[in-house]
C-alpha cells in the first residue's frame, strides 16, 4: 500500500494565525508531541525571520531526532545559509525553498520574468543542495499559474537537485476537480518525475483545503502538508487530523496509509489549542467538541445499539474515550436510561416514566442537562416518599423596593389548600407560607444551596433539613432551574419524611 508522508507545518505555516505566537518551550513541546504523533516531516520554522525562528529550528534539530526537520527559506543564499546552520545538529535536515509561480507572483511580487524566476528557483536549490541531500522546492501560488511553465519549472528543479516538489494552493482558489488535474498534469509531463516526491500545499479561503489535498492524493502525491487544526494564514491551511483519517477511514478509495498514529491525535490537537490559544470550534472534524457527540434521539438510539449506524470513526481510534451522547430536550427515553446505567442508576418501568417526566420538564429548562443535574435529579426522586402534600403553585413577588411574598398552592389528598404570606425575603416568605399551610410542629435547623453545574441556567440543588420536637432530623433536597421552586420542593420533601415517620410511629403504637 503506497505511503503518504504527513508534513506538518504548525511551527511555521500555523504560527502565522493572528496571535498564535509561541514561546521557544511551547514550540519545543508541540514538536515533541508531533514527533509522538508520527509526523515524517516536521517544517519547525523560517530561521532567516527573526533569531527566535532561527534558536527554534536549531533546538528542535538537536532535540526531536525521529522526523525529518525543515526549514523553510527564500530562494535568497543568505536565507539558505542560514536555514542550514539553523539545521546542522538535525538528524535528517530538510531545506525548503522556492519561489513564485504564477504570473500574479512574478509580475507584482517578484518582479522577475518566468525565465529569471525559473533561473532563481535553480540556482536556491543547487546552493541548498550544497548543506543538505534533502531540498524541497515550493512553486508558489501553483494553482493559478501556466501549466506549461509550471511543468518546466518542477523539471529543472529536479535537475538541479530537489527531491520533493511542493505544489502549492497558496490562495485557496482551486477546487478539487481542478486540483487534481495539476497535479495528474504534472505526473504525466515531467519526464524526471520518478526522481522526486509530490508534495501538496492547500489552503482554506474557499473551504477547500482538506477535499484539494486528498484529490491530489488520488492524482499521485505522495506528501501533505498540513497543520493541527487546520490553523494558518487567512481561513488556515489543510487539516492533519482530517486528511490523516479520511486516508485511515477509506481505505477502499485512497488505497494508501500514513506512519500517523491516531490514537495521538486529539491530545495534539488540545496541546496546539491550549498554547496558541486558538479555540477549536465544536462542530470541527474530529477534534470538535461535537464530534462524537450525539443529541438527536434517534441518532442516540442507534448509535446505543449499533455505533457504525451513525459513527464512521471508532473515537478510541483518534483518543477520545467514549462517544458523547448528550441529553437535551430532543433525547429520547433510551439515551437518558443508558446514561443513567453508566452513572450506576436502574431504573425501569413506572420509576423510569417519572425520572423521565422531571428529565423532560429540566431539559425543557435548560439547553443540556449533565450527569451533575441527572444525579440530583435521580437523588431527589430516590428521596421521595409518599407525599401528603404536594407543591402544585408556586409565585414569589421581591425586588429591593418590595416586600417579599409568597402565595402557595398545596395538593393533600387531591384537594388544593392555599395562601398567602410575607417574609424578609423569598425564601422566608415561602417558607413561612408552607408553615401556615402545614400543621406540623416542626424547625427549620439548615438551609443549604449550591449551583449542580456552571453557568446562568444552572441546576441548583437545595438541601433543607428540619426537627420535630425530639430533634429528630429530616432531610429534604429539591433540585430545579428556579432557586426558590427547589428551595419549596426541598422544604415540603423534608415536612412529607417528618409527617411520614409520625404516622408509622402511630400505626407501630
Amino acid at each position: 500500500m503506497r505511503k503518504i508522508a504527513i508534513f506538518d507545518t504548525t511551527l511555521r505555516d500555523g504560527e502565522q494565525s493572528p496571535g498564535a505566537s509561541l514561546s521557544m518551550d511551547e514550540k519545543l513541546e508541540i514538536a515533541r508531541q508531533l514527533a509522538r504523533l508520527g509526523v515524517d516531516i516536521i517544517e519547525a520554522g523560517f530561521p532567516a525571520s527573526s533569531p527566535g525562528d532561527f534558536d527554534a529550528v536549531r533546538r528542535i534539530s538537536a532535540e526531536v531526532r525521529n522526523a525529518t526537520i525543515c526549514a523553510l527559506t527564500r530562494a535568497v543564499p543568505k536565507d539558505i545559509e542560514v536555514a542550514a546552520d539553523a539545521l546542522k545538529n538535525a538528524a535528517r535536515p530538510r531545506i525548503h525553498t522556492g519561489l513564485g509561480a504564477s504570473d500574479a507572483h512574478l509580475r507584482h511580487k517578484l518582479k522577475l520574468t518566468r525565465k529569471q524566476a525559473l533561473e532563481k528557483g535553480v540556482a536556491a536549490v543547487k546552493l541548498a543542495r550544497k548543506y543538505v541531500s534533502d531540498v524541497e522546492y515550493f512553486a508558489e501560488d501553483a494553482g493559478r499559474a501556466n501549466r506549461d511553465y509550471l511543468y518546466t519549472v518542477v523539471e529543472q528543479v529536479i535537475k538541479a537537485g530537489a527531491t520533493v516538489i511542493n505544489i502549492p494552493d497558496t490562495t485557496g482558489y482551486t477546487y478539487p476537480e481542478e486540483w487534481g488535474s495539476l497535479i495528474s498534469g504534472i505526473c504525466e509531463n515531467v519526464p524526471n518525475l520518478d526522481r522526486a516526491v509530490i508534495s501538496v500545499h492547500c489552503h482554506n479561503d474557499l473551504g477547500m483545503a482538506t477535499a484539494n489535498a486528498l484529490a491530489g492524493v488520488i492524482s499521485g502525491a505522495n506528501q501533505v502538508e498540513c497543520t493541527i487544526n487546520g490553523i494558518g494564514e487567512r481561513a488556515g491551511n489543510t487539516s492533519l487530523e482530517e486528511v490523516v483519517m479520511a486516508i485511515h477511514t477509506r481505505k477502499d478509495l485512497f488505497d494508501c496509509t500514513t506512519n500517523i498514529r491516531t490514537e495521538q491525535i486529539y491530545k495534539t490537537s488540545r496541546l496546539v489549542s491550549d498554547l496558541t490559544g486558538i479555540p477549536v470550534q465544536p462542530n470541527k472534524a474530529i477534534v470538535g467538541a461535537n464530534a462524537f457527540a450525539h443529541s438527536s434521539g434517534i441518532h442516540q438510539d442507534g448509535v446505543l445499539k449499533e455505533r457504525t449506524t451513525y459513527e464512521i470513526i471508532d473515537p478510541r481510534s483518534v483518543g477520545v474515550f467514549e462517544s458523547k451522547i448528550v441529553l437535551t430536550a430532543r433525547s429520547g427515553r433510551h439515551g437518558l436510561r443508558q446514561r443513567l446505567t453508566q452513572l450506576g442508576y436502574d431504573f425501569s418501568g413506572a420509576q423510569l416514566d417519572q425520572v423521565y417526566r422531571r428529565f423532560l420538564e429540566l431539559a425543557d429548562k435548560k439547553k443540556v442537562v449533565y450527569d451533575e443535574d441527572l444525579e440530583s435529579l435521580v437523588a431527589d426522586e430516590l428521596a421521595t416518599v409518599e407525599e401528603t402534600y404536594h407543591l402544585d403553585y408556586l409565585h414569589v413577588v421581591s425586588g429591593n423596593q418590595t416586600v417579599p411574598s409568597a402565595t402557595i398552592r398545596l395538593i393533600k389528598q387531591g384537594k388544593p389548600v392555599q395562601s398567602s404570606e410575607f417574609g424578609v425575603g423569598s425564601v422566608d416568605a415561602v417558607y413561612r407560607t408552607i408553615d401556615s399551610i402545614i400543621s406540623v410542629s416542626h424547625s427549620l435547623v439548615d438551609y443549604s444551596v449550591k449551583a449542580v453545574t456552571g453557568g446562568t441556567d444552572a441546576l441548583g440543588e437545595v438541601t433543607a433539613r428540619i426537627a420535630d420536637k425530639k430533634g429528630r432530623i429530616f432531610t429534604g433536597r429539591g433540585a430545579s432551574t428556579d432557586i426558590i421552586e427547589a428551595s419549596a420542593k426541598a422544604y415540603v420533601q423534608a415536612i412529607n419524611k417528618l409527617i411520614y415517620h409520625q404516622g408509622r410511629r402511630k400505626a407501630k403504637a
